[in-house]
């Protein structure tokens, strides 16, 4: 089973505008709710490439209750946490003419300590049971900030693959816990950890720190530009796809979900960079997040340029030879 975990799940009001005039009155054609949050597109992603996962997070209120029929709708397997503040929501306004996107948040939810007590509590038991489990997503107050290294310190006590997607001032304590998989963009190490990755020097710097703490894959996106990841030691420049970009919203979960895909598949590493590259890329071209169809990936992802830096990696024929 993989463990999707989202702390801060969002409720989306999307408003469609053919053009948006600002100042007057616009009338949307159409509007929909939708699930929102890191976690809830992996899982959307996941079940569009044909893997199934089990979604934890935390809802509470009216927007609570509309956001688990919406995932109960969308055919998404839950459990949550039920909190007394409302689960936070989002009007998205879509320009189509424009091909521009704006959002609007409301406040984050305020998790007391014993929600944040029981959420461990089911997370260990639920972790002991899973085979990968995802941490995906921003915390939504100081009193969650504990809960995702408490979650990776007990993928490693049970032998369980982790992989970390989430930011913040908790995400130092996230990297010491030492998950299997880390991903960032740059912008997340920056605000998260002061660290400016402006050469390449200072990327694979930061690339080898993440494998000093026990990590054994991280990728550090940078929206359609290139970008670095290390499998173990070994590190790699990535060059994106080209793409006329329409909404970049969940290109990095998408990605994110190529990884899990290439992990359980067990694709060698380039080809899991390639796959999800282009499935990152391919949903920025989208107003829909996260609903890439699986045939599209494949027609894209020889476009993507993977080029070892530093320390090269041996490459071992052991194809059948005659004698």
């Amino acid at each position: 089973m993989i463990l999707i975990v989202t702390l801060n799940p969002l409720l989306e009001r999307r408003f469609l505008f053919n053009k948006i005039t600002l100042g007057e009155v616009n009338h949307s054609s159409s509007n929909t709710l939708a699930l929102g949050g890191k976690g809830l597109n992996v899982s959307r992603q996941l079940k569009k490439l044909g893997v199934n996962s089990f979604n934890f997070f935390f809802s509470g209120g009216t927007n609570g209750k509309l956001f688990r029929e919406l995932a109960k709708n969308s055919g998404l397997e839950f459990t949550h946490i039920k909190t007394k503040s409302e689960t936070r929501h989002a009007a998205v306004i879509i320009a189509e003419e424009e091909k521009q996107v704006s959002t609007f948040f409301s406040e984050n939810s305020e998790i007391t300590e014993s929600e944040a007590d029981e959420f461990k509590l089911k997370l260990d038991k639920m972790i002991q049971n899973c085979e990968i489990v995802v941490f995906s997503g921003s915390s939504p107050c100081k009193t969650a900030d504990s809960i995702i290294p408490f979650g990776i310190k007990l993928a490693n006590k049970y032998d369980k693959i982790s992989v970390c997607d989430t930011y913040g001032s908790h995400l130092n304590d996230c990297i010491e816990a030492s998950p299997t998989i880390l991903h960032n963009n740059f912008n997340e190490i920056k605000t998260s950890l002061n660290i400016n990755l402006q050469t390449e020097t200072d990327i694979r710097k930061f690339l080898s720190h993440c494998y000093d703490k026990g990590i054994k894959r991280t990728f550090l996106t940078n929206g359609d530009k290139e970008f670095f990841a290390s499998n173990f030691d070994y590190h790699y420049k990535i060059h994106p796809i080209k793409i006329s970009e329409a909404d970049a919203t969940g290109s990095g979960d998408c990605f994110v979900a190529g990884v899990i895909y290439g992990w359980i598949n067990s694709d060698v590493f380039e080809e899991t960079l390639k796959f999800s590259t282009a499935l990152a890329g391919i949903n920025a071209s989208k107003f829909n997040v996260a609903e890439v169809e699986p045939d599209k990936i494949y027609n894209y992802k020889e476009s993507v340029q993977i080029n070892p830096v530093g320390k090269k990696a041996k490459i071992i024929d052991d194809s059948p030879h005659e004698i």
